[in-house]
Order: structure tokens, then sequence, then C-alpha cells
């Protein structure tokens, strides 16, 4: 069934039906909005009818910087080809193509919980009247795709009601729409030849129209006809056109997306293990890392040294693969080695500001610059910011937080601590200050005036953002990562 809304004439014969479950999270409210930006017509399912409205009132519920997303959503809203509802029936009978991007938050144990992705299966299941393919966006453990192949077998059948994809996503929050037409790879999994093509057809802009594209041993990279929207964007974004497809295994495309996040957080575990055995020998791991970014089999990116890695991806994929492994009778000690030094990392800042603020720290006041786990977004869930807080509370601290864009957020989630829309405001009478988010705009505060606000001019820089001989010679103490 392909889409016959006439505001999509310009792509009438190539734009599909999709439905996006899940589709106010980040995950599902960046592909729905990218794939509406490309010409299909896109609905976003979701069961929080708040954001529902909100949406399509055209207001976007997540920040990215460097462009407005609201903007970007009133269009494709006005242009008809994206709408936001909870009625799920309704998502199921239109969709072609279905991705399942609900949460799979970790739990207690570090396992991810399945238990949205389970409850979508049960339910969709009662709804399927044509073939549908079903992506999987979630991240979830290998095996998981089979349950849910085997709750939809039940009343319906694989291969002619219905097929299952493994379509993991890699979009860096704050930069998630960016990403969406800039893709660094596609992966697909599937054992169906029929889902695999409707796959190309879906993400043919993105694909080479040249032929003959190399690829390694056991992958195809096959080159569709290009297809997109031609009409003036809000975004300026192009669709990359020579991205690597990958065609795989189900449980290989599951596993790329776990080992991928999985060694971006080794490797800030590895700068940050060298930070502190410069800090005993008196070396600058900044110019160690940059030293070693030159090499082209290393790179720089993820070797800043900070508080550690933060967010709703890197931590819980890693303790999810730790528990994937462990119930498979294989022993993840470089793993866990690797979650370690992230937790080492979070009671060195606090031990830093234990020191310089001076201990105990009980009805000391510490201003913190940054709540977002990181710049760029709003997101505060799983914070380090928020857990540093969090034991430096334990400790007796009074926290005056600042953040540009995630106090509403924030405020959420910690409502015992003050805030400041202000950065002076918030450092007024500080016994320190600890800058936990690496927001540009802190570089480039006055730090003298900053100082006078303050009760002793003390800084503990978690994202070495800032010159330390500078701050020193402005009579800050000043202590960073590695330095």
């Amino acid at each position: 069934m392909r889409a016959t809304n006439p505001i999509n004439a310009i792509n009438a014969t190539n734009a599909m039906n999709i439905t996006i479950i899940g589709g106010s999270g980040y995950v599902g409210f960046i592909t729905g909005l990218g794939l509406a930006e490309l010409g299909n017509s896109v609905i976003n399912v979701d069961i929080d009818s708040a954001k529902v409205a909100m949406m399509n009132a055209g207001s976007s519920p997540i920040y990215e910087e460097d462009i407005d997303l609201s903007e970007v959503l009133q269009r494709n809203l006005d242009a008809g080809r994206i709408q936001f509802t909870t009625d799920l029936q309704r998502g199921v009978n239109h969709g072609e193509v279905i991705f399942i991007a609900v949460g799979t938050p970790e739990k207690e144990n570090g396992e991810a919980d399945l238990s949205q992705v389970i409850g979508v299966a049960e339910e969709i299941v009662n709804y399927i009247d044509s073939y549908k393919v079903l992506v999987m966006k979630s991240t979830v453990p290998v095996g998981t795709v089979e349950l849910i192949g085997s709750i939809l077998n039940r009343k319906r059948q694989e291969g002619q009601d219905f097929d299952i994809v493994a379509n993991p996503e890699f979009l860096r929050e704050g930069k998630g729409l960016y990403d969406f037409f800039n893709p660094s790879r596609i992966v697909i999994g599937t054992n169906s030849d029929r889902a695999k093509e409707m796959m190309r057809q879906l993400y043919a802009p993105f694909l080479s129209s040249e032929s003959g594209v190399q690829s390694p041993e056991g992958f195809q990279v096959t080159p569709p006809p290009r297809t997109t929207n031609h009409e003036l964007s809000t975004t300026n974004y192009e669709p990359r056109t020579n991205t690597p497809l990958v065609q795989t295994d189900i449980p290989s495309a599951q596993m790329i997306k776990y080992a991928s996040n999985t060694f971006l957080a080794t490797r800030i575990s590895f700068i940050n293990e060298i930070a502190g055995l410069c800090e005993r020998m008196g070396a600058d791991v900044k110019e160690i890392a940059r030293g070693m970014g030159y090499d082209d089999r290393i790179g720089h990116k993820y070797l800043e040294p900070g508080i550690g890695f933060g967010g709703p991806c890197l931590e819980k994929d890693l303790k999810a693969l730790i528990r994937i492994a462990e119930n498979n009778d294989y022993q993840p000690n470089f793993l866990r080695a690797v979650l370690e030094k992230n937790e080492h990392q979070i009671r060195q800042v606090v031990n830093k500001v234990k020191e310089l603020a001076g201990y105990p720290l009980y009805r000391k006041i510490i201003a913190v610059f940054g709540l977002a786990f990181k710049a760029g977004t709003n997101d505060v869930r799983t914070s380090l910011a928020l857990r540093i807080i969090d034991r430096l509370q334990d400790l007796g601290a009074e926290i005056h937080a600042h953040d540009p864009q995630a106090i509403p957020e924030a405020k959420e989630l910690k409502p015992d601590i003050e805030y400041f829309e202000d950065s002076y405001e918030a450092v007024r009478h500080a016994d320190a200050l600890v800058i936990l988010t690496d927001w540009p705009e802190y570089r480039d505060l006055d730090y003298a005036k900053l100082g006078e606000q303050m009760t002793t001019p003390k800084i503990v820089d978690g994202r070495n953002m800032l010159d330390a001989l500078r701050m020193r010679k402005l009579g800050f103490q000043y202590k960073g990562v590695g330095r």
C-alpha cells in the first residue's frame, strides 16, 4: 500500500507509509521526522497523550543544537507528511513498514527491560491486516527478535503476514536529525528477501546510484534508485548518498549496536585511566590525547578525559552486554573493568571537590555548571552530573545548579536543589564550582567577575574546558582531569 496523500505527489510512486511505535521518544521522534522529510507518510504512535498533543501542535519534545526541531516538525505537519496519535490500531493499519522504537531501560541487574517491546508485540498482532515489515529500532539483546516472532506467530504467519528486521540506530543526541541524514552506515539484519527489498527502497535516498560498490566478504551493498523529497527543506540537510549498507543476519545486526557503544565507552574509560596516571606523573592528558589522535589507527574522537560516560546509551548498553555475556556462560572481565573505571571516575570528581572545598562539605555551597549528560541536548536521563550531585548532597553540600537547556528536565528528577537561570547568580557565595557539562558558553564566561561572586574562587573542571594557567592567574584554585 503506497502513500496517496496529494501533498506527497512529488514522490507518489516511491513514498512509503511508515509507522513509528514509541514515536515521542528520542529515536522514534527523530526517525519519524527524518522519514517525513524524505517525503514518506509517517504516523508516530505513543501512549503519552500529552506529548502527542504537544507534537501535533508543532512543538518538539527535545532540544538539539544548531536546528529548530519545532520548525521542521511544523513544516511536515503542514505538508501532511507526519501525524501523531495514541491509536495503535490506526498506526498499524497505516504502516507498511512499522518501526518499534520503545524504551528498553536498564533493570537493577543491568539487563535490558523488554516489557515495552513485548507489550507492543502482544498488541500489534491483533491489528495486522496486511503484510508488514516490523523493524526493531529499540536496542534489544540477541534472541529478542525471535521472541517477538514467536508472539506474533501465535495469530499470524511469519513470511506471509509479517517479517522482522533488526535495524539499529546510531544517532548522537544533540545531533540526531543531522545523523539521520548523514549516517555512518545503515545496518539491516533479516532473513527475508522481501523485507530486505522494502528496507532498501526505504533507505534508497542514502545509497549510491552507481553500480559495482564493493563490500566486505559476507555483506552486500545494493544500489537501488534514489528517491527523496525535493521540496525546499527547513533542515538544509541532504541525504548522504554513499552510505555503506551492511546486510547481515539478525543476531549480527543486534551485536553491531552493542559492540559499537561498548567500544566508545572503552575509549572514554581508557583515556580517563591515562588521565589518572598523568596526574601522578605531571603530564597533561590533553596533550597525550592530541598526540595519540594523529595516528590514523586511533583518531581523536572519544579521547576526551572527563567525568566518564553517561546518557541513555553507552552505560546501559555496556551493562546489558555484560549481562548477555554472563547469561551465555562467558565472563566479560574486560567489559566489567570498563564499567568500573567509569564508576571510579565519578568518585574521583567528588574527591576533588572534597579536596578543593574542604571536607566535610556540610552546608557548603557547591555551584554546578551543567546538568545534561552532554552539551547540545536537554537529556538528563542517567546523566553523570545528577549522580555526582547526589553524592555531594549525601556529603551535606548545598547545590546551586545552572544549565542553559536542561533545567526543566532536571527539576523533574531533582526537585531538591536550587536552580539558576543566570550562571553568575548560580556561583554567588559558592565555596566551589564544578563544571560537569561542556556547554561552549561556559568557556566564554567572565571568570574574573565569576570569581568575585564566590566565597572562595575554586573550580573543579570535570570537562577540561578551561585554561588551567589562566584560571590560576585569575586567582582560582583549579583542578582539571589529568592535568
